[in-house]
């Protein structure tokens, strides 16, 4: 049954003109629609779990590249939607959370643990698998953050996740921090927050240099990749995967 606020969500999406309609197999919940709500990467959706375009490619993309998922402890830096709900079903454990400003890391807000990634509370080594999506390019110090992810990866461990990538190089940056002030270096570029419904800052605009960014951290195997399995109207979706050095036991 969809939810009120999942169909007022897609309601919001709607360009008529633009709407169309296929029958295919999620990575979550097997076959079902998809439907195009518009010609964007975010009008479409599966119905029954209301999968987007990111966390479709993301679901093959765990299949193709952790298919012991069952045997690995995850970490997504969400705590809902179907990405979330899937690793917890399917992973042996899976730790999810939120990011709020104003909220110390580590800490609680209405049964939803909340983490910075710039300063992640978990411990060294404490996951097999990371996974995060539209989330670096509002983090101002990336830097930090790539260190942070790569110290709570076990050796071997695989981290998958998305930014929007414009495909140039390198990487232009419109924001930083300087003193706790933001510094615009460009106009400012705000993205939908999906859980507040409010427009966050864009710190970057990440070009294929990203992957050196993943080395320069000390992960291995930093690449561009696209899932097999092509998202419905729009193909190839880029996806980063990059493992940290080792073998997982």
């Amino acid at each position: 049954m969809i939810s009120a606020a999942r169909l007022r969500s897609g309601l919001a999406l709607l360009r008529p003109r633009e709407m169309a309609a296929r029958l295919d197999r999620c990575p979550y919940c097997g076959p079902t629609l998809f439907v195009r709500l518009r010609r964007e990467a975010i009008g479409v959706r599966c119905v029954r779990c209301a999968a987007s375009a990111i966390h479709l490619v993301i679901g093959w993309l765990l299949r193709d590249h952790v298919p012991d998922l069952a045997d690995r402890d995850a970490c997504e830096l969400s705590a809902r939607g179907p990405l979330a709900a899937f690793l917890k079903r399917s992973a042996k454990s899976a730790a999810l959370s939120e990011y709020f400003a104003d909220a110390e890391p580590g800490s609680y807000r209405r049964g939803v643990r909340c983490e910075d990634v710039q300063r992640l509370t978990y411990a060294d080594a404490s996951f097999d698998l990371v996974t995060h999506t539209e989330v670096l390019e509002h983090v101002p110090d990336d830097a930090r953050a790539f260190a942070e992810l790569h110290r709570v990866l076990r050796p071997g461990g695989t981290m998958l996740f998305t930014v929007p990538l414009y495909g140039g190089y390198p990487t232009v940056e419109r924001a930083r921090l300087r003193d706790g002030e933001i510094e615009h270096l460009m106009e400012p570029a705000y993205h939908i927050d999906p859980l507040r419904g409010a427009g966050i800052l864009a710190f970057r605009d990440y070009g294929l240099d990203i992957v050196e960014r993943l080395r320069a951290a000390g992960f291995i195997e930093a690449s561009v990749v696209s899932s097999k399995q092509k998202v419905p109207w729009l193909g190839d979706f880029p996806v980063i995967l990059a493992k940290k050095p080792g073998t997982t036991p």
